[in-house]
């Protein structure tokens, strides 16, 4: 909606405008029902009317091409066939919130890991699939301070359950066409996708030569000691359990869950008083981890080797596509505790 109204309206998105604020109390009326439905989470009603006012715009004004110039009545059928307590739960998990994850959980975890079983009859590829999806609806990239999740792709046409089939049903595609290449799970760069989202990491091949490489490699091996060893014991121990021990999301959060966790204790999370911890929780705990691994290496390039933006950009795609010169996580984590307790 604020796109529309950054520029010029077409004729059929300023009448689309003008019927949607007589639709205000039927968007309130909707809100209200939502918000009852779910009484243990709240998403703001602006996020709410933002959201079904997008779905609205796409599907009567811009696939059409701007020819219709849909009515009011038109537009309130519409938003009466939206699946708008669905969408609630969406926008809920997109926000973060625990409480509206663990009722996603509830209604849809069981579903979600039933027909991936069904499509993949193998259990360690549906395993893997079950990750895969999990990861792809928590999300792993914030671009723009924006998390980039699948769920930003649901918008309230048919129902989530509907739309989740097609999400398993492409996953469980995407393995059979996937080439898997195995890397060390130790290797920070090579294990951690996450790591390397939060800036522009990829540079032309032709840049990095073997002489530059050669240039800078001495340079990024001790950036990325510098920034393991940086971490604190708590964030060390994530980053083994997820990269090193291969413990999944729930496995993690399962041993979050015990009242001595060290990682409990030192992490700060929105409600203390919960004793539960979701994955998409431990999912943002790892966020910011790679967010001060990523800081101290740009800042030891430029700080301590005197590094120009376009060298650490340079620097940060050989740590990401050269793996095997960078350092290990098992190498930095020496002075980790162990276990989780």
């Amino acid at each position: 909606m604020n796109e529309v109204s950054t520029r010029h309206l077409t004729a059929p998105e300023a009448e689309f405008l003008s019927n949607l604020s007589l639709c205000a109390d039927l968007l309130a009326e909707n809100y209200a029902r939502c918000a009852r439905t779910y009484p243990d989470f709240t998403v703001p009603f602006e996020v709410f009317r933002d959201a079904v006012t997008a779905t609205a715009h796409k599907h009567l004004i811009e696939y059409p091409g701007g020819d219709a110039q849909p009515s009011l009545e038109d537009l309130k059928r519409f938003v009466g066939e939206l699946k708008l307590d669905d969408l609630y739960l969406g926008l809920g998990c997109l926000r973060g919130d625990e409480s509206a994850w663990w009722e996603f959980d509830r209604q849809h975890r069981s579903f979600i890991e039933r027909l991936t079983r069904q499509l993949v009859k193998s259990d360690t590829d549906a395993d893997e699939v079950i990750d895969t999806i999990s990861v792809e609806l928590f999300g792993t990239k914030v671009v723009d301070g924006i998390r980039q999740s699948k769920l930003r792709t649901y918008t309230g046409r048919g129902t989530l359950r509907g739309w989740l089939r097609v999400i398993i049903m492409h996953a469980a595609t995407d393995l059979h066409r996937m080439t898997k290449v195995e890397a060390p799970v130790e290797d920070l760069a090579a294990a951690s996708d996450e790591l390397i989202a939060q800036g522009p990491w990829k540079v032309e091949e032709s840049v990095l030569t073997s002489v530059v490489r050669e240039r800078y490699r001495a340079a990024i091996t001790a950036a990325l000691d510098e920034a393991l060893a940086a971490l604190d014991d708590h964030e060390t121990l994530l980053l083994l359990y997820y990269h090193v021990e291969g413990l999944k999301l729930r496995e993690i959060a399962n041993i979050v869950e015990e009242p001595r966790s060290m990682i409990r204790r030192c992490f700060e999370r929105r409600s203390s008083r919960q004793s539960r911890v979701h994955e998409s929780t431990v999912m943002r705990w790892l966020d910011k981890v790679y967010k001060k691994i990523l800081d101290r290496f740009k800042a030891e390039l430029a700080g301590k080797y005197g590094l120009k933006p376009e060298e650490i950009e340079i620097c940060k795609a050989i740590a990401a596509e050269d793996p095997a010169q960078t350092i290990n996580l098992s190498r930095s984590s020496k002075s980790a505790p162990e276990g989780g307790s």
